[in-house]
C-alpha cells in the first residue's frame, strides 16, 4: 500500500492523489483562489497570474502550474498574494471597456466578480482611450466578438485548437498591441469557424458572447397576429435549472413547459419527438447502407458544427454523412406543414422557435437547405442561456412553478430520444431500433453502456446484431473526428457507424448551455440526468413511440419513403473554397 501524500494549506493538512496542480488540490479541499486562464479540460497556460499562492521556501507560485509535492506548506491569502491579484485586476481594468451595465456578461463576468471581491474602486494606471477601441465583430450568425473586453487569457484560443483542432482564433501582434482575433484579422463570419461556441463558453469576460435573439422572440410573442410555437432539445432540460439554483443534471422539463407558457408561447413541443423520428429514418438508412455496402461508415448528421466542418474541410467525405436532417430541422417542417391546418392559421402567422444547447443551431436554422419558399423552417434559435434570461426578465419564479405537460401530438417521446443530448446517445438510440428492424426480434437489454461516457472522447464498441458484427465509434470534439477521417482515407477504419458531436461530452456541454467549464464533473452529472430519464420512461425505443407511428401512418407513409425524404432529409454540398489559412 502506498504512503499517503499530504500538504498543508493555510495550516490545514490536505491529502492529494493524482491532481495535476496545486489549484486542483486547493479546490478539492473546498477552498479556492481566483483564476482567469485555467480551465480543467484545457492545457495549462499560466498567463493571468491571478491564482498565485505563497509556498514556504519557494516564494510566490502560480497554483495552476505548480504540481503538488508531499509536505508543501501553502498560504492562499497573504499580503503579497492580495497585492499581486489587485495589481493584475487594475492592469486588466485599465485596458478594458468598462461598460458593464450593457455587457452581455454582466453579472456573469469573472473580471467583474473579482474586481468586486477585491474591492477595486480606483485604477492607478493610464486607461485606454475611446479612440483606441477596436470595432465589435458581429459577422457570425452565432457569436459576437468584442476585442475591447478581451483580457488575453488565451482560453478561447486553446478551446478552438484543443477541442476542434481548428485554430480559428489566435494571438496577433506583440507587447501592448497583442490581441486575439481570427486568423489574418478577418471577421469571424468570414473564416471557417464551425460556430460551436466553445470559445464563448470558456471566455471569462464579454469578449466572446452568444448572439442574442431574445428581443426578436419577444417581439413575435407580443404580436397578437402571430402563433408562436416552441420546441426544446434534450440537453436543455438537465442544464437550465442551474441558472435557478437547481443541481446539474436535475431534469426540469415540466417546469420548463410551465415557464414557456407563462412567457407566452402558444404551443409547447419537444425536440425529443423528432429525435425519435430521426432514429426511424437514420436506422433505416444505416441498414440499407449495410445491405448495399455503399458509403460506409455512416456519419451521424445531428451536429451542425460537424456538418459544417465536413463541408469546409472534407467535402469528399460528405457521401458518408447521413442525409437525415437534425431533430430540430426535422420537427420544424413537420410543424410548418401540420400546425397551421390543426389550428386554422396561415403559415405566415406561424413562428417556430427552438430552444437549443448549441450556438451552431443559430447557423443551422439559416441554412438555405432548411427553408421553404425563402423562409426558414425554424424562425429563431434561443440557447439555454437565452431562455434563462427570458424567464428572469419575465419575473417568473422558476423554482416555484408546478410542472406541466407538452402539447400533443409532438410532445411524446421515448427514452432513446432523451439520450441524444449526451455523447454516444444517438448511436445507442439507433442501435436499439436498428437491431429490431434487422432481426424482427425484441431487444431485451437496451442499455449499451460502453457507448456512454464523457471522459473518453473516442471509443469503439463492437455489437452483434444476430451474428452480424458491427463496430460503432463515438467521438466528441472535431479534433477526435479528424483522426477518424484520416483512418477512413487511409483505409484503416474498422467501424461502420461514426457518431460525432463537436462539443466535449456532447450537447450537454454545448456552447449555449449554462457555464460548466470550471467544473468538468458537470458534464457527467448532466448526462446522468438524461440516462435517468431514459431508464424511467415507459417507452425506450424510438419505433415504439405511438405518436411517431401515427405520423407515418397518416403523413409520412414509412421510413425513407419519398414523402419522408422530401420533409426529413437534405443534401449537404461542398463549401470548400480554399482555406483562409493558406492566404
Amino acid at each position: 500500500m502506498t504512503d499517503k501524500k499530504t500538504l498543508f494549506i493555510d495550516g490545514k493538512e490536505v491529502e492529494f492523489t493524482d491532481e495535476p496542480n496545486l489549484l486542483e488540490v486547493i479546490r478539492k479541499a473546498g477552498m479556492n483562489v481566483p483564476t482567469f486562464c485555467y480551465r480543467p479540460d484545457l492545457t495549462i497556460f499560466g498567463a493571468c497570474r491571478m491564482c498565485v499562492v505563497e509556498v514556504e521556501g519557494r516564494g510566490i507560485q502560480s497554483s495552476c502550474t505548480m504540481p503538488p509535492e508531499n509536505g508543501l506548506r501553502i498560504h492562499l491569502n497573504t499580503e503579497k498574494t492580495r497585492r499581486i491579484r489587485k495589481t493584475v485586476l487594475e492592469l486588466l481594468l485599465a485596458n478594458h471597456d468598462k461598460e458593464c451595465l450593457t455587457c452581455e456578461k454582466s453579472g456573469n463576468c469573472e473580471l467583474q466578480k473579482y474586481a468586486e471581491e477585491y474591492g477595486i474602486r480606483r485604477i492607478r494606471y493610464a486607461e485606454k482611450q475611446p479612440d483606441e477601441y477596436l470595432p465589435i465583430d458581429d459577422s457570425s450568425p452565432s457569436l459576437v466578438r468584442d476585442p475591447n473586453k478581451c483580457i488575453l487569457c488565451g482560453a478561447c484560443v486553446r478551446a478552438c485548437s484543443e477541442f476542434q483542432g481548428h485554430a480559428v482564433l489566435g494571438f496577433a501582434n506583440r507587447g501592448s498591441k497583442t490581441i486575439v482575433q481570427p486568423m489574418n484579422g478577418r471577421p469571424l463570419g468570414q473564416v471557417d469557424c464551425v460556430n460551436c461556441g466553445q470559445c464563448a463558453a470558456v471566455c471569462p469576460t464579454g469578449a466572446l458572447t452568444i448572439k442574442s435573439d431574445i428581443e426578436n422572440v419577444w417581439n413575435e410573442i407580443t404580436n397578437k397576429t402571430k402563433t408562436v410555437v416552441v420546441q426544446m432539445a434534450p440537453a436543455t432540460r438537465v442544464a437550465l435549472g442551474e441558472m435557478f439554483g437547481l443541481k446539474p443534471g436535475e431534469n426540469s422539463i415540466g417546469i420548463m413547459n410551465a415557464a414557456l407558457r407563462k412567457i407566452g408561447f402558444d404551443k409547447i413541443y419537444d425536440t425529443n419527438f423528432s429525435a425519435d423520428l430521426t432514429i426511424m429514418e437514420e436506422a433505416t438508412e444505416f441498414l440499407e447502407r449495410l445491405k448495399s455496402g455503399q458509403n460506409l461508415p455512416l456519419f451521424t448528421s445531428c451536429c451542425p458544427a460537424w456538418v459544417k466542418y465536413l463541408e469546409d474541410q472534407h467535402p469528399d467525405m460528405l457521401k458518408h454523412l447521413s442525409s437525415c436532417k437534425s431533430p430540430m430541422s426535422m420537427l420544424s417542417p413537420v410543424l410548418v406543414e401540420l400546425v397551421p391546418k390543426q389550428l386554422g392559421i396561415s403559415r405566415e402567422d406561424l413562428v417556430v422557435v427552438a430552444i437549443m444547447p448549441c450556438t451552431a443551431k443559430k447557423y443551422e436554422c439559416k441554412r438555405p437547405e432548411l427553408s421553404h419558399n425563402g423562409r426558414p423552417d425554424t424562425d429563431y434559435v434561443l440557447t439555454t442561456q437565452e431562455l434563462g434570461r427570458m424567464i428572469k426578465e419575465a419575473g417568473i419564479s422558476f423554482e416555484s412553478l408546478e410542472p406541466e405537460e407538452h402539447d400533443s401530438p409532438f410532445g411524446e417521446y421515448s427514452g432513446a430520444a432523451t439520450i441524444f443530448g449526451a455523447s454516444g446517445g444517438v448511436a445507442e438510440a439507433a442501435v436499439r431500433t436498428a437491431y429490431e428492424f434487422a432481426t424482427g426480434e425484441p431487444l431485451k437489454d437496451v442499455d449499451f453502456k460502453p457507448l456512454r461516457g464523457t471522459a473518453n472522447r473516442s471509443r469503439d464498441v463492437e455489437l452483434d446484431i444476430k451474428g452480424t458484427k458491427l463496430i460503432v465509434r463515438v467521438v466528441s470534439t472535431l479534433k477526435e473526428a479528424e483522426k477518424s477521417i484520416q483512418e477512413i482515407k487511409e483505409g484503416k477504419a474498422p467501424f461502420q457507424m461514426l457518431e460525432v458531436m463537436a462539443c466535449p461530452g456532447g450537447c450537454i456541454n454545448g456552447g449555449g448551455q449554462p457555464r460548466s467549464c470550471d467544473d468538468s464533473k458537470i458534464k457527467g452529472e448532466r448526462a446522468e440526468g438524461l440516462y435517468k430519464e431514459d431508464s424511467e420512461l415507459p417507452l425506450r425505443k424510438s419505433h415504439m413511440n405511438p405518436s411517431i407511428q401515427k405520423l407515418y401512418q397518416e403523413y409520412l407513409e414509412h421510413p425513407n419513403s419519398h414523402k419522408a425524404h422530401e420533409i426529413l432529409h437534405t443534401i449537404y454540398t461542398n463549401k470548400f473554397a480554399g482555406s483562409y489559412k493558406d492566404i
